[in-house]
């Protein structure tokens, strides 16, 4: 699977050179890429952008709670797209040079390649795709172009359940239902259930999923499906409404992210690993400036018995399966897992002179095993969010963005440095987005 993944990215560098002997800028407007063209109609497009970022956290119950300040650039992404003269062909390669990740430091995974695929279109309505993308059977926000956020960061759904992206076989449909503009669009992913690992062995079976759009008003303007603020001001009102499931069979990680980190043998030394089943709901609606979002996911795991030894981080075996002084092997895999359930429902709204106004609300439910319950990087029911951004231009080509999150810590909750904590906590957050 290495050496597929590397040929991968080879043929895709390549694809131009079958295009066109040469190519020519063809237009340029800020925010939205250098788009080139050749002469025998090979169209391609590089585009990125920088966001700078900055995080103050403090901790309420105590007078003397220190700020935690966080500086960093958050994303630095480059990415090259095209498509040969009949658009039946065509390919990206998303690239982040920040060296931070999309993902949370309990699981984090700062591979600087993130999209690689190439696309062939079968007809107008139905494509297959291989390689590493994000995946249709994540939550709805998973779906959203980072550089498009109403917020500065995505919700914590996301953060908990989420995969982000994988590498397999993706087969994507769009199809009208009836003439008055109703459409569907359908999804299905088989993939290596690894998560972004483009360069690590693949532990456990393939992962199995889809998901299913419906569209009752018509398709979104300026590809507004994929893009969180309603920016163009939609002129009608239009929703989406859709359902995701997944069943990645054998899982080596808490949810399905990072291949190879958590690993479990039978007492012949084989490798085997619990099965972890993910189900969604969401949907999204705009409407001239106005829009909202929601999303409910729910983890579970299924985890076999004949799971009888676990591999410590060193490498080395034990058979010890210990909760609260007992040996209980499934309820021990399953505190290692994000088992459990939440909710996040979001809207805004963006006046005319580009200043958005927006808010959040999460919700965690963890099941009474699962690392949901960690105290230092969840263990957290409750997140509320307001925010404001200013657009710099009427797309997505330059914005700074600011927001005030005050979150429920449960009892038995720490620190950053793992040091318990008596109250809540309070996060602030501003960043800028430069797009070329």
């Amino acid at each position: 699977m290495k050496t597929i993944k590397k040929l991968l990215v080879i043929s895709i560098l390549m694809v131009p050179l079958f295009g066109a002997a040469q190519i020519y800028l063809d237009k340029y407007n800020f925010g939205e890429g250098l788009n080139f063209s050749g002469e025998k109609g090979y169209k391609m497009r590089l585009e990125g952008f920088i966001q700078p970022y900055m995080e103050t956290k403090r901790y309420t119950g105590t007078d003397d709670s220190e700020l935690y300040n966080r500086f960093r650039m958050r994303r630095l992404r480059m990415q090259l797209s095209g498509s040969l003269a009949d658009e039946k062909l065509s390919y990206r390669l998303r690239l982040d040079l920040s060296g931070t990740s999309e993902a949370d430091l309990d699981e984090a995974n700062s591979n600087i390649l993130l999209d690689a695929y190439i696309r062939y279109s079968i007809d107008d309505n139905l494509s297959v795709t291989f390689g590493q993308k994000s995946t249709p059977t994540d939550n709805r926000e998973l779906n959203i172009n980072s550089q498009t956020l109403q917020l500065p960061e995505r919700s914590r759904i996301t953060s908990v359940f989420s995969t982000i992206r994988e590498f397999g076989v993706f087969l994507d449909g769009t199809y009208r239902i009836t003439p008055g503009g109703m459409y569907v669009r359908p999804a299905v992913a088989i993939t290596n259930g690894d998560g972004q690992n483009a360069f690590k062995k693949d532990y456990g079976g393939l992962k199995y999923g889809g998901r299913l759009d419906f569209l009752p008003f018509g398709l979104f303007s300026n590809f507004g499906q994929f893009r969180e603020a309603d920016i163009v001001r939609e002129r009608t009102p239009k929703l989406v409404v859709g359902m995701n499931y997944s069943y990645n069979d054998g899982v080596s990680s808490r949810r399905g992210r990072n291949s190879g980190s958590i690993l479990y043998l039978n007492d012949r030394n084989e490798e085997e690993l619990p099965d972890f089943i993910k189900l969604g709901v969401d949907f999204m609606f705009k409407y001239q400036g106005f829009s909202m979002l929601g999303e409910y996911v729910k983890g579970s795991a299924k985890v076999s018995k004949d799971i009888t030894q676990r591999v410590r981080n060193d490498g080395s075996v034990s058979s010890g399966f210990e909760i609260d002084g007992q040996q209980h092997v499934a309820n021990y895999i399953k505190n290692r897992m994000m088992l459990g359930e939440g909710y996040n429902i979001q809207a805004g709204y963006i006046f005319t002179n580009l200043i958005s106004v927006d808010a959040r609300y999460t919700h965690l439910r963890a099941d009474k095993y699962s690392f949901m319950n960690n105290g230092t990087f969840y263990n957290r029911p409750n997140y509320y969010t307001i925010g404001v951004s200013k657009y710099l231009s009427r797309n997505y080509g330059a914005k700074i963005q600011a927001s005030f999150t005050y979150v429920d810590a449960a009892p038995g909750s720490n620190d950053n440095a793992g040091n318990p904590i008596d109250g809540n906590e309070w996060v602030g957050r501003l960043i800028l987005t430069i797009g070329f």
